[in-house]
């Protein structure tokens, strides 16, 4: 009979094959009902206690939640079924109950400059800031343990990896379509945690010293190449104009217009004027075909 009780035993009882120890043949199920009841007991005399000392206990049983808040109630342990609750004057059992409370307004904040190394290897320095908002008080509590620093951290790498696969010229030109890839990359990640990404701007673009002043020269460069191409369009315009308005004067007003260019010139020491016959300039040209 010793033997039997101890096979029945071991029939009874199943052993874990990664921990090695004994756990029941029923999965926990009973101890977990027994925590359950035990739990409703509890509650059920602790509500009990409150009605009986109803206005002793009132200032320790109600809470106030503001407006822009939201609060999570865990009893026993255990998240309270339903929403989170909020605002307004909020009910509990002080010594059964732990509140967490949830700031449901817009949150801003700085993204510390970070080096990137961008598609053409330019190294650059860049920061920006964040705008984001709670939306499900539940999972920002029970999904993430610190969100703000997660969500800063998510946004550095983020902006790291989202600048690093563009060119300088890129960064530079579309810094809102940039901005706006950032932002869908940062709510596709967040939404699991209940935060809803509302915006991101790109707050300062820092280029070194050495580059911006090559890229200031070649600026310089092609501005002054274009002035030149103005000017020499201009002298272009200018040269067929007169030579369609000398193409439709007479030998008469010919020489006449150019006495009245020789009046028109200023007199001083520093000026010589030369009259020379028309002719002069008839034979010039008659070589010249």
């Amino acid at each position: 009979m010793p033997g039997f009780n101890r096979v029945g035993v071991l029939c009874a009882d199943e052993f874990d094959a990664e921990s090695g120890k004994k756990i029941a043949s029923d999965g926990g199920r009973r101890s977990n009902g027994a925590v359950e009841v035990f739990g409703a007991v509890l509650t059920l005399l602790s509500a009990a206690f409150i009605l009986l000392t109803f206005p002793l206990t009132a200032w320790m049983c109600a809470k106030v939640v503001q407006e822009y808040e939201s609060v999570v109630i865990f009893r026993l342990g255990r998240v309270v079924k339903g929403r989170a609750k909020g605002p307004g004057l909020l009910w509990f059992i002080p010594w059964l109950d732990v509140i967490r409370k949830v700031d449901l307004r817009t949150v801003s904040f700085n993204v510390r400059p970070q080096e990137i190394l961008t598609a053409d290897g330019v190294p650059l320095m860049v920061d920006a800031i964040v705008f984001y908002r709670v939306v499900d008080p539940l999972l920002w509590v029970m999904q993430v343990q610190n969100g703000y620093q997660a969500t800063v951290k998510l946004a550095q790498t983020t902006l790291r990896a989202t600048l690093g696969a563009n060119t300088l010229m890129d960064v530079l030109t579309h810094r809102p379509g940039i901005a706006k890839r950032m932002e869908e990359v940062l709510y596709r990640v967040s939404r699991l945690w209940g935060v809803r990404v509302e915006q991101v701007e790109l707050k300062d673009l820092t280029l070194p010293v050495r580059l911006q002043r090559c890229m200031a020269a070649e600026a310089e460069a092609a501005r002054t190449a274009r002035a030149k191409m103005i000017v020499a369009e201009g002298e272009v315009k200018a040269s067929c104009a007169l030579m369609e308005a000398a193409s439709g004067l007479s030998s008469v007003a010919f020489h006449l217009r150019y006495l009245q260019s020789m009046s028109s010139v200023p007199s001083g020491t520093s000026v010589v004027v030369c009259c020379l016959p028309i002719e002069l300039l008839d034979v010039f040209i008659s070589q010249q075909d």
